[in-house]
């Protein structure tokens, strides 16, 4: 139909000739209120941002150089939780004053905190010092 066609039926009903798809050939318009149109999608647009936010949120797990085994078993049941629950977890060591020099420490710490949540999560980024931190990231594991 041609587009002067369509606009004198839209306007005859009282609603508006809105175009769907501009890049098919040839253009795919519809007789439709605009209004209505442009609600229906900022709702699909803020549906689609709530899902995005909550997939990617990431939480954080913090330990010290000689943090106690009761305490480190309470933080990895905790990022366990997360990561059942699809969230990244960060997991890193704070070294204050003369805490740097336990730098092997902290290693180990992380690299225990892998081994005990391998079965549902892979490592995402490896333990890397960022001033006096010691940081690593644990994604889910999609397959497990």
């Amino acid at each position: 139909m041609p587009t002067s066609q369509a606009l004198d039926a839209a306007s005859q009903r009282g609603l508006d000739l809105v175009v769907i798809s501009p890049n098919a050939d040839p253009p795919v318009a519809k007789i439709m209120d605009f209004g209505k149109y442009r609600y229906e999608q900022q709702k699909k647009a803020k549906e689609q941002r709530k899902k995005q936010a909550k997939q990617g949120e990431l939480k954080e797990v913090r330990f010290r150089p000689r943090t106690d085994d009761h305490d480190y078993e309470f933080k990895t049941k905790h990022a366990r939780e997360f990561l059942e629950e699809g969230h990244k977890v960060k997991a890193w060591v704070q070294f204050r004053g003369r805490d740097i020099i336990y730098k092997d420490q902290g290693r180990d710490i992380l690299d225990r905190f892998v081994e005990d949540l391998s079965d549902i999560s892979k490592v995402d980024q490896a333990p890397t010092m960022e001033g006096r931190r010691m940081t690593m990231m644990l994604a889910p594991d999609k397959k497990k």
